[in-house]
């Protein structure tokens, strides 16, 4: 496989995850919306807290991304994922922000 294929097959792969992430994301945020919270909605977080610990390990870079570095010179935010560039250079800003209110939201209606 060369290195156009590796990356293709990488930046498939990373959309798929972060398609995955959004989607858990909204449903945390969906369930404390209709205060229909179980437990997908704590699996979710906990993916989603998982997720942010391994963006720390890695000094908040996705591990897929640092792989594809090695198949690409691009500067572009988005050379790792079929992303509009925009959303991937604010990608961490808004999906965070969004968990973050579904959380509290969450949080509150259940402690409350």
């Amino acid at each position: 496989m060369n290195k156009a294929d590796k990356l293709l097959a990488i930046k498939l792969f990373h959309t798929l995850i972060w398609l995955f992430f959004v989607c858990i994301i909204f449903y945390v945020l969906y369930t404390g919306i209709t205060n229909t919270i179980n437990s997908f909605t704590w699996i979710a977080i906990g993916l989603v807290i998982g997720e942010g610990i391994v963006l720390l390990i890695f000094k908040m870079f996705c591990p897929l991304t640092i792989i594809a570095r090695k198949y690409s010179d691009s500067e572009k935010d988005n050379f790792d994922i079929f992303l509009p560039n925009w959303l991937a250079k604010y990608n961490k800003i808004i999906f965070t922000t969004l968990f973050v209110i579904g959380l509290a939201i969450v949080l509150v209606r259940t402690l409350l």
